[in-house]
């Protein structure tokens, strides 16, 4: 690749800032990274911890117990993605998550006959098991969906959300980037489609809301708005979040209002 997959540029940002940033928008607890020993990354948000593997070279088992031993106590469940897939849906990874039902304890996104390890939902309960075969040498994700109460979710299982069939139909969350050539064809692709509202004096004279615009972040949805995200612009994703933050990511289907920050002031 030439550059470490954590940095490559992602319409203005880090890759692994966009994935920290998606996964806090998808999930209600922390975002954990997990880093091998000693290795460089570009800037995250300020609430994501970093940890690092004990040991290098070990592949993903290693990460992942260094992730889940790293989440606040009680915590039953965790989504694990790798750095490198720039299309992940929020809508996704709740449908993932929602496969570790009870009796269930890891669900496991598998599609082409693929399984995703790095695209999967742990309970942490399964930590020990994990541990123990780390400690054997057995470092193959597969040995651990064979000792555990383990959901494959195949194309249809995935596809049967309504969300993700209708913004994630080619299941473009897994798609991952392993070579030059598949992270120069992904940054060509148009930035996903969303929905934008400008409200009140915001709005040119004559300018009609809402518009679809395709956008990567809010900064660029502002952007294409003829607006910049500054103190006296605030801006509610899906009619809850309300941000100011250009980096927050957008994916297909979101919806951006765009408002005065001193409206009624």
């Amino acid at each position: 690749m030439g550059t470490p997959k954590a940095s490559l540029a992602w319409h203005g940002l880090p890759l692994l800032g966009r994935i920290a940033r998606l996964l806090a928008r998808s999930v209600s607890g922390p975002v954990v990274v997990v880093r091998a020993l000693d290795q460089a990354l570009p800037a995250l948000p300020r609430d994501v911890a970093v940890v690092e593997d004990a040991r290098e070279d070990r592949g993903p088992l290693e990460g992942i117990a260094a992730g889940l031993r790293a989440l606040p106590a009680g915590t039953r469940l965790a989504y694990v993605s790798s750095t490198d897939v720039p299309f992940l849906h929020p809508a996704f990874v709740r449908r993932v998550i929602a496969g570790a039902a009870p009796g269930i304890d890891v669900a496991v996104a598998r599609t082409n006959g693929r399984t995703h390890p790095l695209a999967a939902a742990y309970c942490t309960s399964v930590l020990p098991t994990i541990e123990e075969q780390l400690a054997a040498d057995l470092l193959r994700p597969a040995a651990l969906f064979e000792r555990v109460a383990t959901r494959f979710l195949d194309e249809d299982d995935l596809l049967a959300d309504p969300e993700v069939g209708l913004h994630d139909p080619r299941l473009d969350s897994v798609r991952n980037l392993n070579r030059a050539s598949e992270y120069a064809s992904a940054v060509a692709e148009p930035s996903p489609p969303v929905t934008v509202e400008v409200f009140g004096a915001l709005r040119a004279a004559g300018a009609s809301s809402p518009v679809a615009v395709r956008a990567a972040t809010l900064g660029a949805a502002a952007a294409a708005s003829g607006l910049a995200l500054d103190e006296h612009v605030v801006a509610a994703l899906n009619g809850d979040q309300i941000s100011r933050d250009p980096a927050v990511p957008l994916v297909a289907g979101d919806r951006v209002s765009f408002m005065s920050a001193d409206a009624g002031g």
